[in-house]
């Protein structure tokens, strides 16, 4: 009877031990402490997922030329608009999320995706003044800086250290400004771009292939059975390997709102890369008539940009009950899409 005792009293002691050192206060206190860090990282959050608002392309190359004494000349305001739009990745709220290991950044979804399609978009146009815009034919030789900044906008995106993606997307910008000033500059004639209507054609047939991979895999949330036309219009045509004759293209059920996202960024950097071509390339389009075209183009991406007001991205089946934002986004890219094939045709006439 004694030994019980011994135990419960040894018990009671140890108890009062632990109540001692974590008296209730302190622990409310701890735990009001995690619920306000909680809330606060949630609002920063939802804070750092509002999109950019666009910016005006033109009074954006203006202020990025009075920053050096320099002038807006054919090819500033497309460069400057490639600037900003990597500028504006970097220095939004919450700056660039797409790599981040630690709260909130890590608990996001939406707008690391956003923030990849416009890197995916930036890293096209980058790689068209790279070959295209700057070199007078395939042999002229390729800008110094720009096949500096090529490149490490094309880092991985997801580094987090070593080097981190933020440093080297910044060093390329380092390298589009120094493009950006040369071609105002009398005394850097080999610093050039050259606004011909075969050069905004190929930037235009990139865009083409993004755009219509964007649309299948929104179109996709519904899942659909397609008929495979790989080798459709080429008698003699050959694959790698044989492929069924009709296949399910589904998109995964945690991808879709990825997916929305992704296509939401990536037009997001497409109008701001098309208002800046329309200053650019205005002879050219003025030449082709195809000014309205290019509008057109702007018009159906600016339908994207469009406040979603449900609290989540809902996929409902093609005629179902519910909503589905998938296809609505899938409309305007297809139509957009479409008028850039319009577009490209007509650059192509004579």
């Amino acid at each position: 009877m004694n030994d019980i005792n011994a135990v419960k009293d040894a018990a009671a002691d140890w108890r009062d031990g632990i109540t001692g050192f974590l008296p209730g206060g302190r622990v409310r206190a701890l735990l009001v402490l995690v619920l306000i860090y909680l809330v606060i990282v949630t609002v920063l959050g939802m804070y750092w997922s509002i999109a950019p608002a666009p910016f005006d392309v033109r009074a954006n190359a203006e202020a990025y030329a009075a920053e050096t004494g320099g002038e807006v000349v054919t090819g500033s305001v497309t460069t400057a608009a490639l600037m900003g739009v990597v500028d504006t990745l970097l220095t939004k709220p919450g700056g660039y999320t797409h790599n981040d290991i630690f709260p909130p950044g890590v608990w996001l979804d939406n707008m690391p995706n956003w923030e990849y399609g416009v890197l995916v978009q930036s890293r096209d146009l980058a790689r068209a003044m790279r070959e295209n815009f700057s070199r007078s034919q395939s042999q002229s030789t390729e800008d110094v800086d720009l096949v500096q900044a090529e490149p490490r906008l094309n880092f991985d995106s997801d580094s987090w250290a070593l080097p981190a993606s933020e440093s080297e997307y910044r060093d390329g910008l380092k390298y589009i400004h120094r493009y950006f000033d040369r071609l105002s500059d009398e005394q850097s004639p080999d610093a050039q771009f050259f606004a011909r209507a075969d050069n905004l054609r190929i930037w235009l047939t990139t865009v083409n292939t993004r755009m219509g991979s964007l649309s299948q895999r929104l179109s996709a949330s519904v899942g659909k059975r397609r008929i495979n036309t790989d080798l459709a219009g080429e008698e003699v045509a050959t694959q790698s390997t044989a492929t069924p004759y009709e296949m399910d293209v589904t998109t995964p059920w945690l991808e879709i709102d990825d997916v929305f996202y992704e296509a939401r960024g990536s037009a997001w950097a497409l109008i701001q890369f098309l208002r800046a071509a329309e200053v650019d390339f205005a002879e050219v389009l003025r030449k082709k008539n195809a000014h309205v075209s290019l509008q057109q183009i702007i018009r159906e991406l600016e339908g994207t940009q469009e406040t979603v007001w449900s609290p989540m991205i809902l996929n409902g089946s093609g005629f179902g009950v519910l909503a589905n934002h998938s296809l609505v986004m899938a409309s305007y890219i297809s139509r957009a899409n479409a008028a850039i094939i319009d577009l490209r045709d007509l650059l192509s006439q004579g």
